[in-house]
């Protein structure tokens, strides 16, 4: 497991809708993954119908989701959006699941970037993540130019990633 698991599963919960669990692992997330302060520090003083509506004007999550978002936490969007490689794409991120062992189950498609974020931690294989570097680094710096705390969350799991991916060979 690689040594920035904690942060990658930390990340993976800051980056999911901020609900009653999240904010009682705040403390944790703190102390766990201090890169992710700026985040957390946010999150712990602001109110929580305040956090819920910043998460969905930022993500898009209010009134379903919109495709058009531009700061879309669904990586194949930033390389394949609208197009019929997207399904191919959806299916490579599936495929690495089963190569470890792991079978999708979730609500979400398989390359939401929380998910994609906890395979990595569980799996030491930062693969899909480093393949989809360009649209991580977009979607960093769209954040940024929004002027959100989500900023700080792209920023650490950027800067934690490897320049070449391990575990799996890009196709």
């Amino acid at each position: 497991m690689p040594s920035d698991a904690v942060l990658y599963q930390a990340a993976a919960l800051c980056l999911t809708y901020p609900d009653d669990d999240l904010r009682a692992r705040l403390p944790l997330l703190r102390e766990a993954a201090p890169q992710l302060r700026e985040f957390t520090d946010h999150a712990a003083v602001t109110p929580a119908p305040e956090l819920a509506a910043h998460y969905g004007r930022v993500f898009g999550v209010l009134g379903g989701l919109d495709m058009r978002n531009p700061h879309s936490l669904y990586l194949t969007w930033w390389r394949d959006e609208g197009t019929w490689r997207r399904g191919m794409a959806l299916d490579r991120f599936r495929e690495v699941f089963r190569e470890h062992g792991l079978e999708f189950a979730g609500e979400e498609l398989p390359d939401f970037l929380p998910s994609v974020l906890e395979f990595t931690a569980r799996t030491g294989d930062t693969g899909l993540l480093t393949e989809h570097r360009g649209g991580l680094e977009r979607l960093r710096a769209r954040l940024t130019a929004f002027g959100t705390p989500y900023a700080a969350v792209l920023n650490a799991v950027c800067a934690a990633l490897p320049t070449t991916p391990t575990g799996t060979t890009p196709p």
